[in-house]
């Protein structure tokens, strides 16, 4: 859908890298809800806002990660749970600006878990 020739409303876009957003458009920036793949496999699926992730989404790379809970700018912040592929380990807690920060609970692949 397009606006006084901007991109508004919902719609897909594709990149020459191959990388696809589907999803709402707001004057030809990607806002609202809708999904990001990247020409390697990594994918989003949530809220956005100017051209960033913004809000709660689904984050999950190839090898398996993947990451749950809330963004602002584009970075982990807020609430969240990231999954470990190779390590079976887990982290459920706090994040500020892609970083683990606050309480929080990790959880090894045997079980042991760290709590604070």
């Amino acid at each position: 859908q397009y606006q006084r020739g901007k991109k508004h409303g919902e719609g897909t876009y594709t990149w020459q890298d191959g990388s696809q957003y589907t999803g709402e458009w707001h004057e030809n920036r990607i806002h609202g809800r809708g999904k990001y793949t990247w020409n390697d496999g990594r994918e989003y699926e949530g809220e956005w806002q100017d051209n960033n992730m913004d809000g709660y989404g689904v984050y999950s790379w190839q090898d398996g990660r993947k990451y749950e809970g809330q963004y602002k700018k584009d970075k982990k912040h807020g609430k969240g749970v990231y999954s470990y592929y190779r390590s079976g380990d887990v982290y459920e807690g706090e994040w500020t600006e892609d970083k683990a920060n606050g309480y929080g609970v990790y959880t090894h692949f045997n079980g042991s878990r760290y709590e604070g």
